[in-house]
């Protein structure tokens, strides 16, 4: 059993579509960030960075509980757990190198470039036009490496083509385009619509749909997401 620490987000996005393809049996437990629940110590005893996605697998090494955070880090953990989704052997190299650059490039600059975008209190013009050309830049990147490609490592879908997955779904918010924001990165767009038109993936966007997340963002919803920006002696903060 795989317990599965989850909010509606896209990190834990990569997670859930691994589950719903491989069939793994998971507990969903929700984590609604917005009411700061990340910062609960029972959630810090899980992931004492305070974020998710994480899980518990009941049966880890030896047979023993085990914990596990960061979204590809939990993709790569699961992967090998269940031997599947890694490529061929030859592909590792490549595997990694391609789960490292979503982990420290795409994830963190579409995260940056949602928060100036939609989220900072002020529009930081410099802060807005770095993050937004740069993941632009992370997606060129991508699309030159798609051509002529169906999958981003070796021949076959993997748990590299999840983890991209859970934030190019996301595009239009983090390029700040409602229409067809991947259009001007076609191998990319292909690639995307191959991979979302999976049944698993349709499933996927369907988990956590019967929690009642919190919605709004307010003062102290910002205050759970954003405690950075708080001092920490500041008793009203995360």
């Amino acid at each position: 059993m795989i317990r599965f620490y989850f909010h509606p987000t896209p990190n834990p996005a990569k997670i859930a579509l691994f589950l719903e393809e491989t069939g793994l049996e998971y507990e969903l437990v929700p984590v609604d960030t917005r009411k700061g629940e990340q910062h609960d110590p029972a959630f810090l005893a899980i992931n004492p960075n305070g974020k998710v996605p994480a899980i518990v697998d009941t049966d880890g090494p030896g047979g023993k509980p085990a914990r596990v955070f960061d979204s590809n880090a939990i993709l790569l953990y699961l992967a090998e757990k269940t031997g599947r989704f890694l490529g061929d052997a030859e592909d590792r190299p490549d595997l990694l190198s391609w789960l490292f650059f979503i982990a420290t490039g795409v994830g963190p600059f579409s995260g940056q470039a949602v928060h100036f975008q939609h989220h900072a209190p002020d529009r930081l013009e410099y802060a807005v036009n770095r993050y937004r050309r740069e993941i632009a830049r992370h997606y060129r990147v991508l699309d030159l490496h798609l051509a002529g490609r169906d999958y981003l490592v070796g021949g076959g879908y993997t748990i590299v083509d999840m983890a991209a997955w859970g934030w190019i779904r996301m595009a239009s918010r983090v390029l700040a385009v409602q229409d067809d924001p991947l259009a001007p990165f076609p191998n990319l767009r292909r690639w995307f619509l191959t991979v979302d038109a999976r049944p698993a993936a349709a499933r996927a966007r369907q988990v956590g749909q019967g929690h009642d997340f919190k919605t709004e963002i307010d003062e102290a919803a910002r205050r759970a997401l954003f405690p950075s920006n708080y001092p920490a002696d500041d008793p009203a903060g995360a």
